[in-house]
């Protein structure tokens, strides 16, 4: 296998905004953003593919996300809803071949701004990212919500 931005996440090698971790997965911050407070949950097992993880993974996985999802709506960042997203596969548009779900807080009559956050994003992927303060102030602010 190739080196893996997301195992190396998982593994501390590399700095990330966590949201929460256990033994099992990990949620932090997209580096990328489309929206604030757009979360990252990601098995720490490597799988590329849903299919390959077991069962009981992918039951975690949609745990962990609904508990962060809940933090997110109960935090200063308010959403009207979110999405819940998984790319699984290359012509699905899965950037980071792992199994990563997005969880993207959603506005009222934001479309506007979510397709001009999704044109902006090449441009911020040049610039690095968001700043590691901004992430890490929000998952502070996500974490503090976590029941």
């Amino acid at each position: 296998m190739t080196a893996c931005v997301f195992c190396a996440i998982a593994a501390k090698k590399i700095p990330a905004s966590i949201v929460y971790e256990d033994e099992y997965c990990v949620a932090f911050l997209d580096l990328f953003p489309l929206r604030p407070a757009h979360v990252l949950v990601i098995n720490k097992r490597h799988a590329q593919y849903v299919h390959e993880l077991t069962s009981e993974e992918r039951s975690h996985l949609f745990e962990i996300a609904n508990k962060v999802s809940l933090a997110i709506r109960a935090s200063s960042f308010k959403p009207a809803a979110v999405h819940f997203n998984i790319n699984d596969g290359k012509a699905a548009h899965q950037t980071v071949p792992h199994v990563h779900l997005h969880i993207l807080p959603r506005y009222q009559a934001d479309s506007a701004a979510f397709v001009a956050s999704l044109l902006a994003k090449p441009l911020m992927m040049l610039k690095g990212g968001l700043s590691r303060k901004t992430l890490d102030g929000q998952a502070e602010e996500i974490r503090k919500c976590l029941s």
